[in-house]
C-alpha cells in the first residue's frame, strides 16, 4: 500500500475513533446531566473543542448523531437476528436479547425522539424488520391470528423499554426469555 494511502487510512481510523469516543462520552455525560456542554463532552472524549465543533455544527446535531448511532446499532442487532430467515421464535428471542444489550448502553439516546430524518429512517427500518419477524411468528402460529402487528410491536417495544428503564438486572438472554414469555403469554394465570 502506498505511503499516502496508508496515511489516509490512518486518518480515517483516527476520525472514526474520535467519533466513537465523542458519541460514547456524549451518551455518558448526557445521561448524567442532560445539560452537559459540547466542551464538557469534548474533554470527556479526549478531543479538542475544535474537533467536536468541526464535526457537529451544534449540540442538537451531536444529539441527532447520537440518536442515529444508537438506532443503527439496534438495526444491526435486529438484522443479526435474521427476522426474515431464522425460525420465528429464535429470531424473536435473539433480537430481544440483542436489543436489550444495546438499549441498556444508550439510555439518553433512546430517551430522545428521532430528531432528524436520518434517525427516523433507521428507526422505521428497525420497526419494519420487527413487523416482519412478528408477521412470520403469526404465520407460524406463535402469535394469535388476526392480531394487529403494529399494536403487537408497540407492546413488544414497551416491554423492552420497561425492562431497560426498570433497571432490570440480569443476563440479556434471561431477560429476553421474560420479555418474549410476557409478549406471547401475557401475565394471566394459565388454565
Amino acid at each position: 500500500m502506498p505511503e499516502q494511502e496508508q496515511g489516509r487510512t490512518r486518518l480515517r481510523a483516527d476520525a472514526e475513533r474520535n467519533l466513537r469516543n465523542i458519541l460514547e462520552a456524549a451518551e455518558r455525560l448526557l445521561s448524567e446531566d442532560p445539560g452537559a456542554t459540547m466542551e464538557q463532552i469534548a474533554e470527556a472524549a479526549g478531543v479538542a473543542r475544535t474537533t467536536i465543533h468541526r464535526r457537529f455544527a451544534s449540540r442538537e446535531a451531536l444529539i441527532a448523531s447520537l440518536v442515529e448511532a444508537a438506532w443503527r446499532q439496534v438495526a444491526d442487532a435486529v438484522r443479526d437476528a435474521r427476522p426474515a430467515t431464522a425460525p420465528p421464535l429464535v429470531a424473536l428471542h435473539e433480537a430481544t436479547a440483542n436489543i436489550l444489550r444495546i438499549k441498556s448502553k444508550w439510555p439518553f439516546a433512546f430517551g430522545q425522539p428521532a430528531p432528524d430524518a436520518a434517525a427516523a429512517r433507521v428507526q422505521e427500518e428497525v420497526f419494519a424488520a420487527c413487523d416482519l419477524g412478528l408477521q412470520r411468528a403469526q404465520q407460524a402460529g406463535i402469535i394469535r391470528p388476526g392480531l394487529d402487528i403494529t399494536w403487537t410491536r408497540r407492546v413488544y417495544v414497551a416491554l423492552l423499554d420497561e425492562t431497560v428503564h426498570g433497571n432490570e438486572e440480569g443476563d440479556p438472554d434471561q431477560l429476553a426469555d421474560r420479555v418474549v414469555e410476557t409478549l406471547l403469554n401475557g401475565v394471566g394465570a394459565k388454565p
